[in-house]
């Protein structure tokens, strides 16, 4: 079954995946470690985002996939 993810929260967990692998690639940056936690509190956080199958659903987005 399909979740209706706003296109706000596709961009919010692109943003994750690309700073976790800048941090992955610079580690020790602590800009990017404080980034990466305030995004991952507001996914966690998302009312929209209560079930597995929405995170499921948001990751599989964020991919590009259809």
């Amino acid at each position: 079954m399909s979740h209706p993810i706003p296109d706000d929260l596709v961009r919010m967990q692109r943003e994750w995946t690309a700073t976790y692998r800048r941090l992955a690639e610079q580690p020790g940056r602590t800009a990017l470690r404080r980034r990466l936690i305030r995004l991952s509190v507001r996914l966690h956080f998302h009312p929209l985002l209560k079930t597995a199958a929405a995170r499921t659903e948001l990751r599989r987005r964020a991919q590009g996939e259809p």
